[in-house]
């Protein structure tokens, strides 16, 4: 089952309750130093989110051509408004090719297995030859241990209660938020999915090679994520 655009949307909406913005940094650095490895002139981030990858990568490689794509017309705005250089399109539906193309923060776990193939062959198209796929994926550990449970956080505006759950390689997260308008409060509830991969399976099903694994610990004293290294012939 695909995410919604309104679930994303509620996403962006909350995205800097969830943690995420501390953790980046370290996430960051891997790819960062993937980058710094590698020759490459353009680059494209798929689900940009709303821009704060680019702008750390620009900073670091200002000589360098890089855009970002979302399917959340909220993030895509947000991005925007920083300066980045973003379009709400869908990947199969651009032109252009690049040397590199990201999927950070375990993107490609928001695609179903249905989806998968669809996807990969779409971003193995916009690869030149010899491109590079930099990516991360949530390990087992990461969606058993880390993501299921409760979760509440909360500011003077807004409140959010997350009720997750993993059965059967899919984790899915129940959205509830409650927003402050005035005098009054407006509740909004979406569910958003993932799906454990394997990078031998992203590999097989891409026709891509994959060239290095590094486990990342963010949140946890084993890896809950594992970083992606792959290269179209």
């Amino acid at each position: 089952m695909s995410n919604s655009s309104e679930a994303l949307d509620l996403y962006a909406k909350v995205e800097d309750l969830l943690g995420v913005y501390e953790a980046a940094p370290k996430l960051y650095a891997h790819y960062l130093l993937a980058l710094q490895s590698l020759e490459w002139q353009s680059l494209l981030d798929v689900g940009c989110g709303s821009g704060e990858f680019l702008i750390s990568m620009q900073g670091a490689f200002p000589g360098h051509s890089m855009q970002g794509i979302d399917l959340s017309p909220e993030m895509v705005r947000r991005a925007r408004s920083r300066g980045v250089e973003a379009e709400c399109v869908d990947l199969c539906k651009m032109e252009d090719s690049f040397d590199a193309i990201t999927c950070v923060f375990d993107m490609l776990n928001y695609l179903s297995p249905a989806e998968l193939p669809g996807f990969l062959a779409c971003l193995k198209d916009r690869l030149n030859s010899g491109g590079m796929l930099l990516a991360d994926l949530n390990t087992l550990y990461g969606f058993e241990e880390i993501a299921v449970g409760a979760f509440t956080a909360e500011d003077e505006d807004r409140f959010l209660a997350i009720e997750s759950d993993y059965e059967e390689g899919v984790y899915t997260a129940e959205f509830t938020l409650f927003e402050r308008s005035e005098k009054c409060w407006y509740k909004s509830f979406q569910s958003i999915r993932q799906y454990c991969h394997a990078p031998e399976t992203i590999a097989r099903i891409a026709g891509l090679e994959l060239i290095s694994q590094v486990p990342v610990n963010l949140y946890g004293d084993e890896a809950d994520k594992v970083f992606l290294v792959y290269r179209k012939a």
